[in-house]
């Protein structure tokens, strides 16, 4: 821990802090030193509210704000609800930065999404090419709200000289992920999957699309170290990539899980349901350059890990799933 950096001796308020990726970006700053972390419940303060965003602002008194606070979800929770996945998060992040700006916070941290990025950018993403064309029409009202909050960043920096940072961070996947079948991501719905047949006895799972899809995925304690990173020591208005730098079809995650699960059952693929974007790879060279960042864990590890917080904890999820 150093003292030349955005977090030592500051409040900092983390949106989403609660969920999934909270308490690991909040482990991430308290190596900072900050004089407190504040992480309020959604059921405290609706942030699509402006007089709610203004009453946390007021309680929690904020040098620093992360913003990880989203609606989320799959390929199918996307397609059933995207007024929602775009009304909500536009205006949690629009409201909550300019109440920010407002109270001369001294630095705003959104966490955006490689959903933002065209349906056929070249791998590797480079953010330059971030602007180069539409987003995957499944995901597009959520990546294009999330899209909106850089520009909205750039644009209070450029007006207001306000200290506002971008991420892009990769699909996550880790311990504690959300394995609920109707909103759950690719990684924890086929270890939903996987397990619940091996358990079953089945001799056969039904998998979206044609496997062919690729994706990169980045394990929860590694993005938080970046995010944690970036809060401390970047301060630029250039979005940054978070990832790992390795890409995997689908198919090729699902043998994966597979193996790691021991289910020997057949693999029917189901063409009809949507891939999705073609392909996600990220070229990670600016989060290194920038701030140092570097993810560490072992994609196979970080699977082994998740699968067996999922064995431990599947009694709390229903049956089946889509």
């Amino acid at each position: 821990m150093t003292a030349d950096n955005a977090i030592t001796g500051k409040r900092v308020l983390v949106t989403g802090g609660t969920g999934f990726l909270g308490p690991h970006v909040r482990a991430a700053l308290v190596r900072f030193g900050p004089a407190a972390v504040f992480a309020p419940r959604k059921a405290e303060y609706d942030l699509t509210e402006q007089t709610q965003t203004r009453k946390l602002l007021d309680a929690t008194r904020p040098d620093v704000v992360v913003h990880l606070a989203a609606v989320v979800g799959g390929i199918g929770a996307n397609r059933e609800r995207p007024g929602e996945f775009f009304y909500q998060n536009a205006v949690m992040g629009i409201l909550l930065m300019e109440e920010a700006r407002r109270r001369n916070v001294s630095k705003f941290v959104t966490v955006g999404t490689i959903c933002s990025y065209p349906k056929f950018t070249p791998v590797p993403f480079k953010e330059d090419d971030l602007w180069s064309g539409y987003p995957e029409e499944t995901n597009a009202p959520y990546g294009i709200a999330k899209k909106a909050l850089l520009v909205q960043g750039q644009a209070y920096r450029q007006q207001y000289g306000f200290n506002a940072i971008t991420l892009l961070p990769v699909n996550l996947y880790g311990p504690g992920d959300n394995f609920d079948p109707k909103s759950s991501h690719v990684i924890p719905a086929i270890i939903k999957k996987v397990v619940d047949a091996r358990e079953a006895g089945q001799g056969h799972i039904d998998v979206w699309g044609t496997g062919r899809a690729s994706r990169e995925f980045l394990f929860v304690r590694d993005v938080a170290e970046g995010i944690g990173l970036a809060a401390a020591h970047y301060d630029h208005p250039d979005p940054v990539n978070l990832g790992s730098g390795m890409e995997i079809t689908i198919r090729g995650l699902t043998e994966l899980i597979c193996e790691l699960c021991g289910f020997t059952g057949e693999l029917r693929w189901d063409p009809t349901k949507p891939d999705g974007q073609p392909r996600r790879c990220l070229d990670v060279t600016r989060a290194k350059e920038r701030f140092g960042f570097t993810a560490k864990t072992p994609f196979r590890d970080g699977l082994k890990e998740t699968i067996a917080w999922y064995e431990q904890h599947r009694g709390t999820f229903a049956a089946g799933g889509g």
